[in-house]
């Protein structure tokens, strides 16, 4: 007889198939345990597409999670006596809810217009399971024989051992593998028929010899119907996917993308052709000419030859710098390939193919490591002009880039007369954000001019010319400019103009140790 924690059932002995019985077993620990942190990692990750995510919420979310963990060990107490057909019925249950969790969370947000208290039941569903493995895997591994302590205390590392490996493994999946390959829903759901397997696994090959015919029978059945329930959801994500993404969106969808990094949308509705990040409007093809042409073309004042752009993957910056003739060479640094997959693609006819020009030199990699490493692709004395177009800095990730340590980078691959603009958000519906950016861009050492012009898409959106050194450079149309759809002088002398409503506020800067920009952006718009 053993007894182990509640547990006094008589139980056969497995004689020499014991050291086999616990490789089973660990092998079943560490993929329940990758199958876990994954269903944690897919809400984590959809819920930062849909509802921006940021340190709070993430910090709560896994707070929530880890919390859950204790509960679900303390509410198994009471069946451990019945250790094999609990822990059968735990898997089923955590397949499902972990299967479901991403599919579940998107149709909330589309259909709904809220999917918080999805993510808030998710987590705590999905912590509270897997909080209950451990308690019932140790009562297996102690069933047919009585532990020394010590051999307590091995069988008891062995088993974290196997359960942190497992963590490892599927943290490692989930951004390399199952995101870029299947996406939220589908990785999910696969995951959830790994899960479902390996608890097939363990009912097979370790429960046929402690529970009986009639229990086996039923708990594999259940777990056919958990397996049918996901394959059936694997086979069927596409089409939810489809439809509850197209009801997100105004205009009918012609492209998406789930890179390891975003999700990718464009819409196209008549002549109007639109690109959305996880969500977010970038442009419209109706009006992203006064964006586009207000961002290049001050900073081109002093014929420059070579220019560096940060970000703006879609490729409309890079498609304005080439009208300009007396331009070179192009160095556009983008994280993301799957943006400029698109904008090879989908949108070519928007930047007229601009990524494709041999002038063109696009590198593969995050702005502010590309500018700490100082590549081989900076020109000798430093980029004449520098573009940078990121999105809004929403996140802590985003956050970096709009730092008084990101912009000191810049300053170390520019010209010493060079010329820098910066998109910087909206003065009227996000000030603080804005004003933000340029204290943080001053405070880097540069001398700034903040202008802001009207986008009909967009509303009132602000932008900064910066140069190293005290005197503030002039926005200015340079010479030789192609013909502009918006932009004229008359235009630019007008947009250094701020209005009461928009007026210059003096804010402390956004560095790396306080990303103050994240949480202006947080605070909502006005």
């Amino acid at each position: 007889m053993t007894v182990t924690g509640d547990v006094s059932t008589p139980t056969p002995r497995l004689g020499g198939s014991a050291t086999r019985w616990r490789a089973v077993l660990f092998a079943a620990v560490a993929t329940c345990a990758a199958c876990g942190i994954v269903y944690e990692l897919a809400l984590l990750t959809l819920s930062t597409s849909l509802h921006g995510g940021g340190v709070t919420a993430m910090s709560l979310i896994v707070a929530g999670y880890v919390a859950a963990l204790g509960v679900g060990a303390l509410l198994v107490k009471p069946v451990l006596h019945r250790a094999g057909p609990v822990f059968i019925a735990v898997e089923i249950a955590l397949a499902i809810v972990g299967g479901l969790s991403a599919a579940a969370l998107y149709v909330a947000f589309a259909f709904i217009g809220g999917s918080l208290w999805v993510l808030a039941i998710g987590t705590a569903l999905i912590g509270g399971l897997v909080g209950a493995e451990v308690p019932l895997l140790m009562t297996l591994l102690q069933r047919g024989r009585v532990a020394a302590d010590t051999d307590t205390g091995r069988v008891l590392a062995n088993l974290n051992a196997a359960d942190y490996l497992g963590a490892l493994i599927g943290g490692l999946l989930w951004p390399f593998l199952l995101l870029p390959q299947l996406g939220m829903i589908r990785g999910a759901a696969a995951t959830g028929i790994i899960n479902v397997v390996a608890a097939a696994v363990v009912a097979l090959f370790l429960l046929r010899r402690i529970v009986s015919g009639r229990e086996l029978a039923a708990a594999l059945i259940a777990l056919a119907a958990a397996l049918a329930l996901l394959v059936t959801l694997l086979a069927g994500a596409d089409g939810i996917q489809t439809s509850t993404r197209q009801r997100l969106y105004g205009d009918p969808i012609v492209a998406y993308r789930q890179s390891a990094y975003q999700e990718i949308v464009v819409t196209r509705r008549g002549a109007d052709t639109r690109l959305y990040l996880d969500g977010g409007l970038q442009f419209s093809t109706r009006d992203e000419y006064r964006y586009t042409e207000s961002l290049v073309y001050p900073a081109l004042a002093d014929g420059p030859r070579s220019v560096l752009v940060l970000g703006g993957g879609d490729g409309l910056a890079a498609r304005e710098l080439l009208r300009h003739n007396a331009i070179e060479n192009i160095v556009q640094v983008e994280l993301d390939p799957a943006v400029i997959d698109v904008a090879r693609s989908t949108l070519r006819d928007a930047n007229a193919g601009a990524l494709d020009d041999p002038r063109v030199h696009v590198v593969i990699h995050d702005a502010m490591t590309w500018l700490r490493d100082r590549p081989d692709g900076v020109p000798v004395g430093g980029f004449d002009a520098v573009i940078v177009d990121l999105p809004d800095p929403d996140t802590p990730a985003l956050g970096r880039l709009y730092s008084v340590e990101f912009y000191a980078l810049i300053s170390g691959v520019l010209a010493p007369d060079g010329l820098v603009s910066v998109q910087a958000g909206s003065p009227f519906s996000t000030p603080d954000a804005y004003w933000r950016t340029v204290s943080s861009i001053r405070a880097a050492g540069y001398a700034v001019t903040p202008y802001h012009v009207h986008v009909p898409t967009f509303g009132d959106w602000g932008f900064v010319l910066a140069r190293r050194g005290a005197t503030a450079p002039t926005p200015t149309v340079p010479a030789g400019a192609p013909p502009l759809r918006y932009l004229d002088q008359r235009a630019l002398d007008a947009a250094t103009v701020f209005g009461g409503d928009t007026a210059s506020r003096e804010l402390e800067p956004s560095t790396l140790d306080h990303p103050r920009v994240v949480d202006d952006v947080r605070r909502g718009y006005r």
